[in-house]
């Protein structure tokens, strides 16, 4: 028969391999879950899925909060520069694109706002110091000058967003947002060909614009707060960018189609410097 100390000690030894069994297994576990909290980017789709919350509509990401902002922020720069086109274009082609651009942002606008309130996010509601500045570029220029900043402008700024809509749609697990991502690609893409109809689109500087072409597996969004609403003043006419100056953006609430009577005074600001005639923004929308 087993005395009480040989007991306790058989019971003592039994305690310390359970105790060194569970030590070893979470240090084995503790690498992973490191892992999995420090993913950043280059690990594929926990960037695309990092900062996700539950809505009824599915999780929704970082991501996908940061595309509803950059959605509603292109519009409030690229519907003003419609309306411009409107009443400046020089040819009826220019005139057309911009008539696109006010039905297509119009429409877009209405469903971002939608998207926005059912998912309790808030919006920006006016255009950004650079926004500001490319509309300033815009009314600086003037006649044949202006259609081809406009379309050079707008085409880069269309053709970088476009990238960003495909990723979104490929990954997100949220329909509300799936929906918009479709919304949004089918208007960009109205956007890019009716730009292109107007014969002055230079795709050599639409190319050095754009850069290399995208690799087979796109690389994950970039983090909220990156501008990709568009692209940022040509290097070769800063003095063109005046962030202080004042612009009328559609009303966050509903914002019209309708062109202003005067779009140089109300719609952008009043020109400083002339822009050239080709622009060659670099990265941004």
């Amino acid at each position: 028969m087993r005395s009480p100390k040989g007991a306790v000690r058989s019971l003592a030894g039994t305690g310390l391999v359970v105790t060194t069994l569970v030590a070893t297994a979470a240090a084995l576990l503790f690498p992973l879950w490191s892992y999995r909290d420090r993913a950043g980017p280059g690990t594929g789709a926990a960037d695309l899925t990092a900062g996700s919350v539950s809505t009824r509509f599915g999780p929704l990401s970082a991501a996908d909060r940061d595309f509803v902002a950059r959605v509603r922020q292109a519009g409030l720069w690229e519907l003003p520069a419609g309306q411009q086109a409107v009443e400046r274009g020089g040819t009826a082609a220019v005139k057309r694109a911009g008539e696109h651009l006010v039905e297509g942002h119009t429409s877009l606008d209405r469903h971002v706002r939608d998207v926005a309130a059912r998912l309790g996010l808030d919006l920006p509601s006016q255009p950004t110091a650079e926004q500001r500045g490319w509309l300033s570029r815009l009314d600086a220029a003037h006649g044949a000058a202006y259609d081809r900043e406009f379309v050079g402008v707008l085409r880069l700024a269309h053709g970088r967003v476009f990238a960003l809509v495909g990723q979104i749609r490929a990954a997100t697990r949220n329909a509300a947002v799936r929906e918009l991502a479709e919304d949004a690609n089918a208007t960009v893409l109205d956007h890019m060909k009716v730009l292109e109809d107007t014969g002055l689109v230079d795709f050599d500087a639409l190319t050095a614009g754009l850069g290399s072409p995208a690799p087979a597996t796109p690389s994950p969004p970039a983090p909220p707060g990156a501008a990709l609403t568009g692209p940022p003043p040509s290097a070769a006419t800063p003095s063109a960018v005046t962030p202080s100056v004042s612009v009328s953006p559609p009303s966050p609430e509903a914002p019209s189609p309708a062109p202003s009577p005067q779009t140089s005074s109300s719609q952008s600001p009043s020109p400083q410097t002339s822009s050239p005639a080709s622009p060659s923004p670099s990265e941004g929308n």
